[in-house]
C-alpha cells in the first residue's frame, strides 16, 4: 500500500519562487546589438553603429592603438629649442591647414615632411590621419619598409591562397583619398623597391590625390637612394617642410617618465 505524501502547510503557504533564464547581456543595451532603436513607430540608426563604423575606419586606414592616440592638441612644442620652434610651428600648422584644404578639395597638394629621428614628423603624420578619419574620409597609413615586405610577400603567395596579391596592395595605396607614406628614408633600395616607389608617387601625381610624405633625409639625400625621377615627381606632388629637433623626442620624453617614477 502506497503511502500518502504529507506536505507541511507552511510550505504551501509561501508564494512560488521562480528562476527565470539569466538575461542576455549586449554590447549596445539601447538596441540590444540589432543596430537600431525604434521610436514613435520609426526606425532610427543607433549611435553604436556609428562608433562602429568609426572604429572600422580607423582599422581600414592601418592606424595601430599607438598612433591613434597622435592628435594636434598633444604635438607639444616644448620640445623644440628656440633654434627649431619656429620651423615645429609652421609644420604643425601646415599639416592643420592641409587637413581642412582636404577637407574642401580632393586633390589638395601634398606634405613633405623631413627631419631627424624622433622630431616629431610620423607624430604629425598620424594626427592628419586621425583628423581626416574622424571627419569621414578615407585614409590609408602605411610605413614605406612595411609596404615593401609586404609587396615582395606576395611572389611567395600560393595561386589557391586567400591573400592580397601585388596588384590589388599597389592599387589600395594607389587610390585611397589620402595616403600617408611614413619613414620613406635611407632604407637598401634595390632597383626593384625604387621602381615601386616611383610607381607609386607617379600614380599619385597622375591623378592629383593628396598624399603625406615623412622621411629621415632632405630632398637632396632622397635622391641619391630614390633617384631624379622619383624625387622630381615627390616635389610636385608635396611641399617640403623641415622638422629639426635638438634630441630625439622619445629620449627625452623616456627620460621624463623615468623621472615621474621615481
Amino acid at each position: 500500500m502506497l503511502e500518502r505524501l504529507r506536505i507541511p502547510q507552511d510550505l504551501l503557504r509561501r508564494p512560488a519562487v521562480f528562476n527565470p533564464l539569466p538575461s542576455p547581456t549586449y554590447n549596445c543595451p539601447l538596441c540590444q546589438d540589432r543596430g537600431v532603436v525604434l521610436q514613435g513607430g520609426k526606425a532610427y540608426r543607433c549611435r553604436c553603429m556609428k562608433q562602429k563604423t568609426l572604429q572600422n575606419r580607423f582599422r581600414l586606414a592601418n592606424l595601430t592603438p599607438q598612433l591613434r592616440r597622435f592628435t594636434f592638441e598633444n604635438f607639444d612644442l616644448k620640445y623644440y629649442s628656440r633654434p627649431h620652434l619656429e620651423s615645429a610651428r609652421r609644420c604643425l600648422e601646415a599639416a592643420k591647414k592641409f587637413v581642412a584644404s582636404c577637407l574642401k578639395d580632393p586633390h589638395t597638394k601634398g606634405l613633405f615632411l623631413f627631419g631627424p629621428v624622433g622630431s616629431g614628423k610620423t607624430h604629425l603624420a598620424a594626427a592628419i590621419a586621425n583628423s581626416l578619419v574622424n571627419a569621414g574620409k578615407q585614409v590609408l597609413f602605411t610605413v614605406v619598409p612595411d609596404l615593401l615586405d609586404e609587396l615582395r610577400s606576395t611572389y611567395d603567395r600560393r595561386p589557391e591562397d586567400d591573400s592580397y596579391t601585388e596588384l590589388e596592395l599597389l592599387d589600395t595605396a594607389r587610390k585611397a583619398e589620402v595616403l600617408i607614406l611614413d619613414d620613406l628614408g635611407s632604407h637598401n633600395y634595390t632597383e626593384w623597391t625604387c621602381n615601386k616607389i616611383y610607381s607609386l608617387i607617379n600614380s599619385r601625381l597622375m591623378n592629383e590625390l593628396p598624399t603625406v610624405v615623412t622621411s629621415n633625409l632632405d630632398l637632396k639625400e632622397l635622391e641619391e637612394y630614390l633617384g631624379e625621377r622619383t624625387v622630381s615627381r615627390l616635389v610636385q606632388l608635396c611641399y617640403p617642410y623641415n622638422l629639426p629637433v635638438e634630441e630625439d623626442i622619445r629620449y627625452v620624453r623616456s627620460r621624463e617618465e623615468y623621472e615621474t617614477l621615481k
